[in-house]
Parts: C-alpha cells; structure tokens; sequence
C-alpha cells in the first residue's frame, strides 16, 4: 500500500514539475522546489528523502532550460531582463554625468574668458590717461 502511494505521489510530483517547467506557474509561486512541493501537497522534507530522484530530474530539466536561454518562469526572465536594463542605465547614468562634470568645466572656462574680454573692451574704451579729453563747445547757434 505505501509503494502505490509513493509511485501516486511520484505521479503528482511529476505532474506538476511538469506544469512548471512549461511556464504554467500559478500567481505568487516560481519555478522551484517550493512551489513543487506545495502544488504536488508534498511537503518538502518528505520530497528530500523519498524523492531524491525526482528533484535532481527536475533541477536537471531547470538547468537545460537556463542552458538554452529560456526560463519557465516569465518572471525569473522578466527579473533578468530588468537586471540587465537596470545595468545599461546606470552605464548610461555614469556616462552622462561625466559629460555633465565637462561641460561644468567648460562653462566656467567660458564665462571667465567672457569675463576677461568684458574688461578688455572697457579698458579699449577708456581714454588714454596722458591725452587730454577733447574740449566740447556747446552748439547753441550763436558764434563768438
């Protein structure tokens, strides 16, 4: 009687690996021997000990999904997926706020050479300290 219960049992495990492992994960579970477990109503410890087999089949057929670029579980891809654009961003991040620091430098290069040339045009503007300021006769129409 326990050996058809075991080979029941079995069954369900392999019903539900199964299920996984074709993407059919159920709302707040993943593809993992947790979820097994709880779908196939088998708890984990008894899985351990009495079905050794089937964990390492399915920790196999999980590999050579990973080992084909496909995953179960959309989420794990979607996970990945994420994990790599997080990556591209913060390159993208970094480049940009180098390209910030370089104009940042720029624009106080800039706004001291404007500065200087400001001065350098006032100083032309001046009159030269040893000429004398032109005398200025008022134009009234009347002459001397």
């Amino acid at each position: 009687m326990g050996s058809e219960r075991q080979v029941q049992t079995e069954q369900r495990l392999r019903e539900v690996m199964a299920q996984l492992l074709a993407g059919d994960i159920p709302e707040g579970m993943k593809c993992d021997v947790t979820s097994l477990c709880s779908l196939a109503g088998v708890p984990r410890a008894t899985f351990y000990r009495t079905y050794p087999h089937v964990r390492s089949d399915f920790e196999e057929q999980l590999e050579r999904h990973r080992a084909r670029g496909s995953q179960p579980d959309p989420r794990a891809e979607q996970i990945e997926r994420l994990k790599q654009e997080v990556a591209r961003l913060r390159r993208r991040l970094s480049q940009r706020s180098s390209e910030v620091v370089e104009l940042q430098a720029f624009r106080e290069t800039a706004l001291s050479q404007i500065a200087a040339q400001h001065e350098e045009i006032l100083a032309l503007r001046r009159p030269p300290a040893d000429v004398p300021a032109p005398r200025l006769r008022a134009v009234t129409g009347i002459h001397p």
